[in-house]
């Protein structure tokens, strides 16, 4: 999650518009040995110093507010980041304006914090904000708007509001022009559709997807036997018993030849387990039995 956050903190201008004056931050470089919250506490102070020297409302003391939350939040400080990142967005929408990038990556900032602390509802609406900005300034299929619109799917479907979810996954995938990426839209697509109940058209996307990961990675590969067992799982949930066992006893087969793979012999286990619940659902039982 703070991957992508930390790649924005330090506010690396991506193109002024001529009427603005850029902001040049000069991000203070960081001792190797100095520990993260020694690294949170010289943070501290330089915000506590911008603040004495500039004031609250100027941009340097925003983009300082930022990198502490920042900071806090890849420390695991989350109720931490939130106050600041909701002080910080306060600061910017103030002093920049709703449209300056530099409120984008805040209001982005604090989106993800949201959905750390679980506060999801909170969560989609500033992804909410995030996408009606994007959408006006980039247009709906650029690559951050497609991110926003995702985002804002995930955010709906872990608030309860499975519809708005399946809405939004199902644009996003249209929207999007990276065939990876739709691979992950379609996973959160059959999640929302799994909420409400539609197993067929979660079966359906997980089809798909199995599809693309056998063309792109094999049979074998550990992305791919992660789908195909969840396949099995999602036919199972749907009543279809016989789809379930097949699907099942295919993914087995393929984890057992790839087991000497840490990862793939966890999972082959909880294929394992599952296949036996299929068949005793199937009324093989004796099947079942040999597999404990």
């Amino acid at each position: 999650m703070w991957r992508s956050l930390l790649r924005k903190t330090g506010f690396v201008s991506t193109g002024t518009p001529a009427n603005e004056n850029p902001v040049t931050v000069r991000i203070p470089a960081v001792d190797p040995g100095e520990t993260p919250a020694l690294r949170a506490a010289s943070l501290e102070r330089t915000l506590n110093d911008h603040h004495e020297e500039l004031g609250t409302e100027d941009p340097r003391s925003i983009t300082a507010r930022n990198n502490l939350a920042s900071k806090y939040a890849q420390i695991g400080r989350r109720e931490a980041a939130v106050a600041q990142f909701e002080l910080a967005l306060e600061e910017a929408v103030r002093v920049l304006g709703e449209d300056h990038a530099q409120t984008d990556v805040i209001r982005e900032n604090l989106a993800w914090s949201y959905g750390d602390v679980g506060r999801h509802s909170d969560a989609a609406e500033q992804w909410e904000a995030l996408l009606k900005h994007r959408q006006e300034n980039l247009g709906p299929v650029a690559a951050d708007t497609v991110a926003a619109r995702a985002r804002l799917a995930v955010s709906y479907r872990r608030s309860g509001r499975h519809d708005a979810s399946i809405a939004h996954f199902e644009r996003a995938i249209e929207d999007s022009a990276l065939p990876e990426e739709r691979e992950n839209l379609r996973l959160g697509l059959s999640l929302a559709y799994s909420g409400v109940g539609r197993f067929d058209d979660t079966i359906q996307q997980l089809r798909m997807v199995l599809a693309q990961r056998r063309r792109r990675l094999g049979n074998r590969h550990l992305d791919t036997l992660v789908i195909h067992h969840r396949l099995g799982r999602a036919y199972t949930q749907a009543g279809r018993s016989a789809e379930a066992v097949e699907t099942l006893q295919a993914a087995y087969r393929s984890a057992l030849a790839e087991a000497g793979d840490p990862e793939i012999r966890m999972l082959t286990m909880k294929m394992r387990r599952d296949l036996a619940g299929a068949l005793s659902a199937s009324g093989r039982h004796r099947e079942a039995a040999s597999l404990f």
